[in-house]
């Protein structure tokens, strides 16, 4: 009688898998890496990639090279806050919508789609525009942090209303969901308009091209501003994977394993708005990084939101570096808006996706 292990197929499959999915990982890492480098090097001033690892080997505190003073500035100055920026805003709302995915349990449900976005620039506009009035002493006290804080609460208001509204008896209806985030995202659209409509030229300016998505404005107190706010999704929210994948087993499941599902549900709501108000306030709406990211790594991987959080930050952040590239350096001098490239890219997807959706349910 043999006494010898048997292998498990099962577990074989999850062990693969498993390894897969951190082959997966190290290969982001790489990708960010490259695509950062990228970003810094080249522009209207290409830079040798000699002297942007040199520069980055100083600020580093480690041996390095001359580098030719002008280089200097512009990597310091310019391109570095930018790259961070980027990184940053990709990671928050591909994130952000990997995690309202599993919450809704649904690929359709980004935050652009249900009025994340929208009620994040709402209030975001109103800050720029009657920041000057009534508003003053409450910008002039929170400083940089005003408008961050303010997008943030314009899209953790607009996230409640619309799942107090898809939800019924402990379910979520997608097709409300959606309705109820068209329209959000119209009342948004029109206060919005309203109050660029009451914008002087200077704030008018400022808001025809932030309204599009740009990181123009990326500067080092912009960069610890958003730094300070998207931490705490960015390391919270992968630490609730696991209570994301039970959730995708139904709330009554979920409940049955022992998950607070009335307790996590507004956590992670919170933390999703934290993140995309947070990256509305400093660039603006971009849409679609938080619809394409999750779905691409969820067809690759699976839906394993253990793997899929931290992928969607690597993911979104080299995607949304790639994109501000392109905005870049398209038509140089000028500089196309982001929010035209994601909405390019991200417009076709989606509507592939719906009719995949749709094909599916019936």
């Amino acid at each position: 009688m043999s006494t010898g292990a048997v292998a498990i197929p099962g577990h074989a499959n999850l062990l693969k898998r498993h390894q897969l999915q951190q082959l997966s990982l190290f290969a982001l890492v790489a990708l960010v890496c490259v695509v950062a480098l990228l970003s810094i090097a080249i522009g209207p001033v290409n830079i040798p990639l000699a002297d942007v690892l040199r520069t980055l080997a100083g600020v580093a505190g480690l041996p390095a090279g001359e580098v030719a003073p002008q280089h200097q500035a512009v990597i310091l100055s310019i391109r570095l806050p930018r790259t961070l920026l980027g990184l940053l805003v990709g990671a928050g709302l591909a994130v952000a919508g990997a995690a309202m995915q599993g919450l809704f349990r649904n690929p359709l449900a980004d935050p652009s789609l249900i009025g994340v976005s929208a009620g994040g620039a709402l209030a975001a506009v109103s800050v720029i525009v009657l920041g000057g009035t009534g508003l003053a002493m409450v910008t002039d006290a929170l400083g940089s942090f005003a408008l961050p804080l303010a997008a943030f609460a314009g899209g953790l208001v607009t996230t409640l209303v619309v799942y107090r509204l898809a939800s019924s008896d402990g379910r979520t209806s997608v097709t409300t969901l959606l309705l109820a985030g068209i329209a959000i995202n119209a009342l948004c659209g029109a206060g919005t308009g309203l109050l660029t409509y009451l914008a002087d030229d200077q704030q008018l300016r400022t808001l025809t091209f932030w309204s599009m998505g740009s990181l123009s404005g990326a500067t080092w107190p912009a960069v610890g501003s958003l730094a300070a706010l998207m931490t705490p999704p960015l390391l919270a929210l992968p630490l609730l994977a696991r209570t994301l994948n039970a959730l995708l087993l139904g709330e009554a499941e979920a409940g049955h394993l022992g998950i607070a599902v009335q307790r996590m549900q507004p956590i992670i709501v919170a933390l999703a708005a934290l993140a995309v108000g947070a990256a509305v306030a400093v660039s603006g709406i971009i849409g679609f990084v938080g619809l394409v990211v999750p779905h691409l790594l969820r067809l690759a991987q699976g839906p394993d939101h253990r793997f899929l959080l931290p992928g969607s930050a690597l993911l979104g952040g080299a995607l949304l570096l790639l994109a501000d590239l392109l905005a870049r350096t398209l038509v140089t001098p000028a500089e196309l808006p982001i929010g035209i490239l994601t909405a390019l890219l991200g417009g076709p997807f989606f509507l592939a996706l719906l009719l995949r959706w749709r094909r599916t349910a019936l």
